[in-house]
């Protein structure tokens, strides 16, 4: 890899995991369009780390707060909601974590192609919009129901297709609940810790077992650069979130969609 394919990845990295736009597709589409070369697992688990202390640091004080009463409900069975709330976050992560255990080398065989990232930025940005246009927005994270986080865990599930996005189809589910934008956007930046620190150690694990050489210069990069990404894309995308709304990101994600597939139908 060339530093320019460096910083260029890790800066994609660190904001499309966060917007709804899918960073599984954005990591994937250079290697395809561009003939790069693939970036390899040390990088990937590098970003990946980059971008999980990005936004453990930026909910710290939530994470804390959440940690805390989750133990005091254990410990003295005394539930709040922000134990609630802690226990909204693990059972929505689970159906993810269990899908990628089983599912992992189907996906990677069957679904990393240029014509399922078109077709699934497209189908998945048109439900974001609809969810966001035609959904009440007045509940917050806490007012989530246990059948509720089990639609939300399920859809995390589904995001494991590239170009369907983490955090687009949590928020989509969270809005046509009828959860406020921002309380959706809390909720999935929460999801993302357990998920992204489970994707992590598995990816991990697995470069652990192949026991190559790693270029330490490249993964400090990785991991400085996607953090800082991927705070000032929580950051700014809180801040101005009501403001535009999930408009933008469908019109990109037509966009993106309609290219690849005239790309993908060029080159046949």
């Amino acid at each position: 890899m060339l530093w320019f394919h460096i910083v260029f990845l890790s800066l994609i990295q660190g904001v499309t995991e966060f917007l709804p736009i899918s960073s599984s597709a954005h990591l994937l589409l250079p290697s395809k369009l561009l003939d790069w070369p693939d970036q390899g697992l040390a990088f990937d688990v590098a970003v990946h780390v980059g971008s999980l202390v990005a936004v453990s640091w930026y909910f710290r004080k939530d994470i804390i707060r959440l940690v805390m009463a989750w133990f005091d409900a254990i410990t003295t069975s005394t539930s709040s909601k922000d134990s609630q709330l802690a226990w909204w976050v693990i059972i929505a992560t689970i159906p993810a974590v269990l899908v990628g255990l089983v599912f992992n080398d189907f996906i990677e065989e069957n679904f990393r192609s240029i014509n399922v990232i078109a077709y699934t930025t497209i189908i998945f940005g048109i439900l974001l919009w609809c969810a966001d246009a035609f959904f009440t927005n007045k509940k917050k994270e806490y007012d989530l129901t246990l059948p509720n986080v089990v639609w939300i865990g399920i859809a995390q599930a589904v995001a494991l297709i590239p170009g369907t996005s983490r955090s687009g189809v949590t928020m989509t589910v969270t809005r046509a609940l009828g959860v406020s934008r921002e309380a959706s956007a809390r909720f999935s930046f929460l999801l993302s810790i357990p998920l992204i620190l489970a994707a992590g150690s598995y990816k991990f694990l697995e470069l652990l077992s192949l026991n190559v050489e790693i270029e330490w210069g490249i993964i400090a990069s990785g991991v400085f650069l996607s953090f800082i990404s991927a705070y000032a894309c929580i950051y700014f995308f809180l801040k101005w979130l009501n403001t535009i709304g999930f408009t933008p990101f469908l019109f990109y994600r037509l966009f993106l969609g309609v290219a690849l597939l005239c790309i993908s139908y060029l080159n046949v």
